[in-house]
């Protein structure tokens, strides 16, 4: 397993982020790539959604575009 080693800049030094810094920080990437792959999970789920309509109504997204403006 690799160790990813993270470094904290506080004024004009680096310093290791160790302990409870190290895990916040990975947490909050962890959190923030989550958040990530659900909008895009709702986004395509959205899409498929709208296409869906479009089929039913028999009309082409273009079509659609024109009759909303």
């Amino acid at each position: 397993m690799t160790t990813e080693k993270i470094y904290i800049g506080i004024d004009d030094e680096r310093i290791e982020a160790t302990g409870q810094e190290l895990q916040d920080i990975l947490d909050y990437r962890a959190n923030k790539k989550l958040e990530k792959e659900n909008q895009l999970a709702e986004a395509a789920t959205k899409a498929g959604q709208r296409q869906a309509l479009l089929n039913r109504l028999g009309l082409t997204e273009d079509e659609a575009r024109l009759l909303l403006g």
